[in-house]
């Protein structure tokens, strides 16, 4: 079944408990979204907050995508760029599909949903993300349309020893 997606969904506990659920699970399944495994929701609350204090603002929006049984599967947040020379391009972060619902093609639906969202944002004509190296998320992102524009290499240290690329993707709009 297809996911169903809302922008600027009124953020309830259920919500924020959703994706408290969504980042740990992602991230204990090995999901490049921040933070290492293993992970607890009390350990990724404060960065949800720090997204919810930027919705708060009007600096940023999510997309959130429900399954059937109505529990959140899928999330992304569209962030404006502040800078004033750079106001017509966002940036997506935390793009999570939850490892139950993925090899569905939920992640292109995802991917597809928040540029559509972008579209509908007055003077933006790009998406760009950052990935990390080592997991094949380029070629995923490629696959969905978006361009490797930049790669700094080491920047991304999951443990000691172990450094990937942050990988800078775009996706013109136009």
């Amino acid at each position: 079944m297809p996911l169903t997606f809302t922008l600027d969904p009124p953020v309830t506990p259920a919500l924020r408990d959703g994706i408290l659920g969504l980042w740990a699970d992602v991230t204990n399944a090995g999901g490049a979204v921040g933070f290492v495994a293993p992970v607890t929701r009390e350990e990724v609350r404060p960065e949800l907050v720090r997204h919810f204090v930027q919705m708060a603002e009007g600096r940023t929006r999510l997309l959130v995508g429900h399954d059937e049984a109505g529990e959140v599967a899928a999330t992304a947040f569209l962030t404006r760029n502040t800078h004033r020379l750079m106001t017509h391009w966002l940036w997506l972060y935390t793009v999570m599909v939850h490892p139950r619902h993925q090899g569905r093609g939920h992640g292109r639906d995802l991917l597809a949903a928040a540029a559509d969202a972008a579209r509908d944002t007055e003077g933006i004509e790009a998406v760009r993300l950052t990935c990390r190296g080592g997991l094949g998320l380029e070629r995923f992102y490629a696959s969905c349309g978006y361009k490797e524009v930049g790669r700094v290499p080491d920047a991304i240290r999951v443990a000691p020893g172990d450094d990937r690329d942050d990988i800078v993707m775009l996706l013109p709009l136009g």
